[in-house]
């Protein structure tokens, strides 16, 4: 045999080798994540939960502040009863099944309207907590109804679902601030026109007797998106679990829990941060 043949048929082996080792490496990886994402999270010893927005990481000198969601400690709670600590990572709902298929997320919670096409591709498990815009403002505005945003300024906060919207459906000017608080701050000083968030938060917020001269709102008239699980439809047993843990927070109404300590976090942290009187 030729050294020129024999050195062919030894590349051609070292080639099919590596062909082969690259094929059983895909092949493993589809049927780990082909599994339950509860079993996968407990073989990792690590939960990675999929959610819309990710807090930045906190550093010294920052001003602690509360999030726009309550997404976040949603999973944290879940982590809990797994008994599993939380990594989060940003997943859009439409996204949810590729993510997790990716292996980038074991579960992803998000908003999810009841007609969103992720309902045909995925198995979405629904909370009891729905969330739609709202709008607050000092009682003396003249804004009295959604469409006179148009050219007025309305603060939001970064990671809100309601991004984008404001200015693509009535021509207000956004400005989107780093979290509620800021949001809240910029219209009591005169900052901004209104602030919008989730109607959930804004409702428990003007409650509050130092709230009543921004208690004027434009209500609800967006669908509602409810929190909801989302995995992929093969993923029964990590359905199973997820389903009896939605309908244990809906019995102990832990997401109106989560809701009522945020606000009261909120208002401190305008309470706080305030430094010029309200805007009269």
């Amino acid at each position: 045999m030729s050294a020129i043949r024999r050195l062919f048929m030894n590349d051609s082996r070292q080639l099919f080798s590596k062909l082969f080792m690259l094929a059983a490496a895909g092949a493993c990886m589809h049927a780990a994540h082909a599994g339950s994402g509860m079993d996968e999270a407990a073989q990792r010893k690590q939960l990675i939960a999929g959610i819309g927005y990710v807090e930045p990481e906190y550093k010294g000198g920052m001003k602690f502040r509360t999030p726009d969601a309550i997404d976040g400690a949603l999973v944290q709670e879940l982590g809990k009863r797994l008994r599993l600590p939380v990594s989060t990572v940003r997943v859009a709902p439409d996204n949810a099944v590729a993510a997790i298929d990716a292996g980038k997320a074991h579960v992803v919670l998000a908003a999810v309207r009841d007609d969103a096409p992720v309902h045909r591709s995925a198995n979405v498990i629904p909370l009891d907590y729905a969330v739609a815009p709202m709008a607050i403002m000092r009682t003396d505005t003249d804004i009295k109804n959604w469409a006179q945003l148009k050219g007025r300024k309305v603060c939001l906060s970064e990671g809100g679902l309601y991004v984008g919207t404001l200015a693509a459906q009535y021509g207000a000017v956004e400005i989107v601030k780093r979290a509620p608080a800021d949001s809240l701050l910029a219209v009591r000083t005169g900052d901004c026109d209104a602030a919008v968030h989730d109607h959930t938060m804004l409702e428990e917020l003007i409650k509050l007797p130092e709230w009543k001269k921004f208690s004027a709102r434009l209500p609800v008239t967006a669908p509602r998106a409810r929190l909801a699980f989302i995995l992929p439809k093969s993923d029964t047993k990590t359905a199973a679990a997820l389903t009896r843990v939605a309908k244990d927070w809906s019995t102990s109404r832990f997401p109106d829990h989560l809701v009522a300590k945020a606000v009261r976090h909120i208002a401190f942290e305008v309470y706080l941060d305030q430094d010029v009187p309200d805007c009269h």
